[in-house]
């Protein structure tokens, strides 16, 4: 068996190993890292034999560590990364060439109908009636959007929103409140098997499912870069916030919320920015945290969206689809049910 891992800003580690009763023998590792002294090599080739195929990557990394000598050194790599190898070969971990993704380009719907969806696309994936899938909207109306954790009333100014025709809706996903508006917002989601993402911590996740946007916007000239927790910037500001949400059999729902355009005036009466947030992200005002695609492009919404789109697909199989009937009756359900009732929206006031 063979897997391969390459890490982020790193070295590429391969393992080989033959599979037998007893766990896991005649292990081999190799790759463009470099490691000191050569008898590393050695080390952590012996760590690995007669592991169960059932490990962890946590397990896996734990019994390579424990059998590194005081003065080993790995450099572009870690132990991390060599289980993740490990499991890749075993078919516990996938990588993103092991998957193709469906391309769901959804016109405008109401903000709870794109709450709804999303939620129904992490639960067909884990039911296995749906791939995973790339899904890319429009916004039917100006709207805040809150984490699933956050109080009501301390993000939205609800009078500000009501006389700007704001609606105000709560996804299932944890991190910050965005503001959007038709025709201003890039908003996609991905959804995931948790084999894509085995081994990565939730943090590690966030800029690993965004790599392929990174360079998708380098593509257009823009020097984008992650910042942790979940934000995507450029020398000039914030271009993008990211959010995710894990159902109990690991599928991974991440989706982005990208400025094209921003009416930084309405946005400002309609968010409580605290300035204790504001603070954290070493900016006085608000209005400068953001720098949206218009400016930076010069580009139409549609072919920044084009573009993205098409990079996407040089970088991974991408087939295009469409959500289905049931689908749709199963998200409007949900909209009935949980997402436009406020009993969901204020469930932290």
């Amino acid at each position: 068996m063979r897997g391969e891992y390459k890490v982020p800003g790193g070295k590429l580690v391969a393992v080989e190993f033959e599979l037998e009763p007893a766990g896991l023998a005649a292990v081999q590792l190799s790759g463009d890292f470099f490691l000191e002294p050569d008898g590393a090599l050695g080390r952590l080739e012996a760590a690995l034999e007669g592991v169960s195929p059932d490990a962890s990557v946590l397990a896996l990394s734990e019994r390579i560590e424990s059998a590194m000598a005081h003065d080993d050194v790995l450099i572009g790599f870690d132990a991390r990364a060599v289980a993740i190898a490990v499991r890749r070969a075993l078919g516990k971990s996938s990588s993103w060439r092991d998957h193709s993704f469906e391309l769901i380009e959804d016109g405008p719907r109401s903000p709870a109908m794109h709450m709804a969806l999303d939620q129904v696309y992490a639960e067909a994936l884990s039911a296995g009636s749906r791939g995973p899938t790339l899904r890319v909207w429009q916004w039917g109306a100006g709207a805040v959007v809150i984490g699933s954790y956050q109080s009501l009333r301390n993000e939205v100014d609800l009078g500000a929103a009501e006389r700007h025709g704001i609606c105000v809706v709560r996804r299932i996903s944890g991190g910050g409140a965005m503001f959007v508006e038709p025709g201003s917002t890039i908003t996609y989601s991905l959804v995931v098997p948790g084999s894509l993402v085995d081994g990565l911590s939730f943090e590690a996740s966030y800029s690993f499912l965004d790599s392929w946007v990174l360079t998708a916007l380098s593509d257009l000239g823009i020097a984008a870069t992650y910042q942790p927790i979940n934000d995507i910037a450029s020398p000039a500001g914030k271009i993008a916030g990211a959010a995710q949400r894990r159902l109990a059999d690991g599928t991974v729902l991440h989706h982005v919320t990208m400025a094209y355009d921003i009416d930084a005036a309405k946005m400002l009466q309609v968010l409580r920015i605290g300035r204790e947030k504001l603070s954290d992200k070493g900016t006085a005002s608000a209005t400068k945290r953001v720098d949206p695609l218009r400016r930076q492009t010069g580009m139409s919404r549609d072919a920044v969206v084009e573009a993205l789109i098409a990079s996407f697909a040089r970088q991974h199989t991408l087939i295009p689809s469409a959500p289905s009937a049931s689908e749709l009756a199963a998200a409007e359900r949900l909209v009935s049910t949980k997402f436009a009732r406020q009993e969901w929206t204020a469930r932290i006031p």
